[in-house]
């Protein structure tokens, strides 16, 4: 039997970045999210985040991935949010998301700052602590090519 647990910080934002995440539904939303990701046998530790964008800690069992486990994630609560018409104008999440590795040392301090998102963004924008990761991280936002000079190594993250 082989034994895996690679946590991942993952991170996505509404699409255009629109606020739909209110105080009326944004725990709501994170509690299906929760639930929904269970059912489908992904250890979501904890979700939360603000008005426009969501925070999971997720352990990856070893068959899954990072890409599938986002899109499960976000199709299926961008669905129910639809669904259940908790948004006057159609929800949906942006294409992108960022995921970074936590070790086991530092899972507890990433838990207990998903957990306090609405503190934490009384201080601080989603812009300016997704600039902070993308410093931290080393991530420029992707510059385009020309088809000709595309290479996988030439590649960014966005």
């Amino acid at each position: 039997m082989s034994w895996t647990r690679v946590w991942v910080h993952m991170v996505f934002a509404t699409k255009y970045r629109q606020p739909f995440l209110n105080d009326l539904i944004r725990k709501k939303v994170f509690a299906h999210m929760y639930e929904n990701a269970w059912e489908k046998d992904i250890f979501l530790d904890v979700v939360n985040g603000y008005t426009d964008h969501a925070h999971c800690l997720v352990a990856l069992a070893r068959e899954q991935t990072i890409s599938k486990v986002a899109q499960l994630i976000k199709g299926e609560s961008s669905y129910w949010i639809n669904k259940n018409k908790l948004t006057t104008r159609k929800f949906m999440w942006q294409d992108d998301y960022w995921a970074v590795s936590v070790s086991e040392r530092h899972v507890e301090r990433v838990r207990n700052y998903i957990k306090n998102q609405e503190e934490h963004h009384r201080r601080k924008s989603f812009k300016q602590e997704n600039e902070k990761f993308m410093k931290k991280y080393g991530w420029e936002p992707a510059k385009p090519q020309s088809p000709s000079s595309r290479s996988p190594s030439s590649r960014s993250l966005k």
